[in-house]
């Protein structure tokens, strides 16, 4: 596939390189920034061109003419947009990504008749094949972090049916000092015989774990457990003590993310904003109904003493500077916040700061990545999520073919054999699920399938097993 992508910054050059490793696939990068084109074509086998990206001459410079996809990821979203407007209507380019940030701007494309956060916008405006929008993953990404007590990451899959959570063992837990052959005994012992459950990977001191059924749950354990969304709150009780929910919010920071968590959280939490500019902060009180909002800066120690830091349960830093963040994040947990939970852009400090004084950290870029990876994989791809920071990746896929046209369909789990570093971890069928351990479960076309893989780059791998041959078609 020929790829343009506009657009070298820490979001396209990552989408650059995970392409650029697929060898079927020729990249191509364009970007005003001398500079940091350099840097991307040192580093990758990739083609570059400087200049500006919604130049008709750059553009064919580029190749547009023959280019199979076009990703429109530069910081700006009128350069996107109107590139994607050009891609299709002067090179006849097949199809479209444009990454949007601005909510007014995507409010004002948006269709009149669909809530402005829940409607598909009207694809048609711009020649857009599909909308990138980070502002509104990374808030769907925190909001699920605070349906449960204590969890790292909640990603969801197949409609939000099914559910991985990714949550450090503690002291306490039903399971922690058994193996996991026990676990459906323990559920049944609590009165959940119906439920069930798939831990998919275990982290121990930062060496991954590949769980059998003789594995032992210890203190510490960072688990990815996948269940269905209607269990996992009981199937988490198998690993932490059944603590209560953070009902005690301070957000430090008041944009767009910070505004639309507020929206979603004061129904149920008590809610406190911080936030620096006047004029902003007299706009989210006047746009947020049960939330309290301070006008002020979140390093500012007597005023977070002031509104009783340590009695707060959570603490979100979601302003747009990674250094702020990171400051009020250290200054609340010193102060006594019980969890921190930051946004960082800068992927470089995320494996930093992650676990000690800061609790979660959340990297929009890598949440942006994993939509577009969905879309431009090969196969029936409906989720890809990276894990450990990009490292790892939970992928959801639909089945094609039959047993001549394909190496899953027809056959029962165990006896398949995936690439190195790829595992099942659950299959869905007409909304039923079963869990990966259920070795004997014979694939069928249609089939929803749930893969972990521990090692990014043997995605290309687990999408040639995926893929049909030529017969079906």
């Amino acid at each position: 596939m020929k790829i343009l992508i506009l657009g070298c910054g820490q979001v396209g050059s990552a989408v650059a390189k995970s392409l650029a490793q697929q060898p079927n696939n020729d990249v191509t990068v364009i970007d005003s920034n001398a500079a940091a084109i350099q840097r991307l074509s040192d580093s990758l086998d990739i083609q570059t061109v400087i200049g500006t990206c919604t130049s008709p001459h750059i553009l064919q410079a580029a190749q547009i003419d023959d280019s199979d996809l076009l990703l429109a990821l530069t910081g700006h979203d009128e350069t996107n947009l109107v590139a994607c407007q050009l891609a299709s209507r002067l090179y006849n380019t097949p199809e479209s990504i444009a990454r949007v940030r601005q909510a007014e701007l995507v409010n004002a494309i948006a269709s009149s008749t669909e809530d402005e956060d829940e409607g598909e916008i009207d694809q048609n405006i711009f020649d857009v094949s599909y909308y990138i929008r980070p502002e509104q993953l990374v808030t769907e990404q925190l909001f699920g972090l605070f349906q449960y007590h204590q969890v790292l990451q909640v990603l969801s899959f197949n409609d939000d049916a099914m559910r991985l959570t990714v949550i450090k063992a503690q002291a306490g837990g039903a399971m922690i000092g058994k193996p996991l052959e026990q676990t459906q005994t323990i559920l049944a012992e609590r009165g959940k015989a119906n439920y069930d459950c798939q831990v998919s990977a275990i982290y121990r001191n930062n060496r991954l774990i590949i769980p059998q059924q003789e594995t032992t749950i210890i203190e510490g354990d960072e688990i990815y457990v996948l269940a269905r969304t209607e269990h996992m709150t009981q199937v988490l009780r198998l690993f932490r003590p059944d603590d209560h929910l953070g009902r005690r919010v301070m957000i430090a920071g008041g944009g767009n993310i910070g505004y639309r968590l507020a929206k979603l959280l004061e129904p149920t939490c008590n809610v406190k904003i911080i936030e620096h500019g006047q004029t902003r902060a007299e706009w989210l009180a006047d746009n947020l109904n049960n939330t309290l909002v301070l006008q002020g800066s979140a390093t500012d120690e007597s005023l977070l003493i002031q509104e009783n830091i340590d009695e707060i349960d959570v603490f979100c830093a979601l302003t747009n500077d990674d250094e702020d963040n990171v400051m009020s994040s250290l200054l609340a947990n010193n102060l006594g916040a019980k969890q921190i939970m930051t946004i960082i852009n800068r992927t470089s400090y995320v494996d930093l700061l992650q676990g000690n004084q800061i609790d979660i950290v959340v990297s929009p870029h890598l949440i942006t990545i994993g939509s577009i990876l969905s879309h431009i994989r090969r196969g029936d791809m409906v989720a890809v999520y990276p894990l450990r920071h990009g490292t790892a990746e939970a992928i959801e896929v639909i089945l094609h073919g039959d047993r001549k046209t394909s190496k899953l369909v027809g056959r029962r789990l165990q006896e398949i054999k995936l690439p190195n570093s790829c595992y099942f971890a659950a299959v869905g069928r007409n909304g039923e699920w079963v869990m990966a351990h259920q070795r004997d479960w014979i694939l069928q076309e249609g089939d929803h399938v749930i893969f972990f893989v521990a090692q990014s780059r043997y995605v290309q791998d687990l999408e040639k097993t995926i893929a049909v041959k030529f017969g079906f078609f």
